[in-house]
């Protein structure tokens, strides 16, 4: 297993661009993807593209980031990848509608924001599982929801 305890670096950075696109070239960078929840964590423990297992154990003062540069050698590197993160768009159709929707958002204790009237959940899991605990209001109408990426969130 391979473990790191330090980021060396940002891949867009000069001192790493260029060894990284070389590296990229010869299909000897392994990207490491990571689900935007995970960003906070300083340990982690996963398999690599290649099955390779790899274990994260970060000092406190750094954080995993999109391009983070965990293993740069001769012949290989491990880049970070964050994934895109998904949010389930909610629209009341009233305000009984919107309380209720507050109050399931709660008390499962989603992770969310809210923009124009508007509640987005961030999707840690399927859609399914979020749509199948608010299927009354979407059922009675209370509630539209749609899928959308992190660009449509409000600023």
């Amino acid at each position: 297993m391979l473990l790191v305890e330090r980021i060396i670096g940002d891949a867009k950075a000069p001192e790493f661009a260029g060894r990284i696109h070389h590296l990229d070239h010869h299909h000897a960078v392994e990207y490491l993807e990571i689900p935007t929840a995970d960003l906070a964590r300083r340990r982690l423990r996963t398999t690599l593209p290649s099955g390779e297992e790899i274990a994260i154990a970060l000092q406190r003062d750094e954080a995993l980031f999109d391009r983070a540069v965990l293993l740069l050698e001769q012949d290989r590197a491990i880049v970070v990848h964050v994934l895109a993160e998904r949010w389930l768009r909610l629209a009341p159709a009233s305000s009984a509608g919107a309380l209720q929707l507050g109050y399931h958002a709660g008390n499962l204790h989603w992770r969310v924001r809210f923009g124009g009237g508007v509640l987005f959940i961030a999707l840690d899991g399927p859609e399914d599982t979020y749509l199948a605990r608010i299927q009354g209001l979407l059922d009675h109408g209370d509630v539209t929801a749609s899928v959308v990426g992190s660009e449509a969130l409000p600023c």
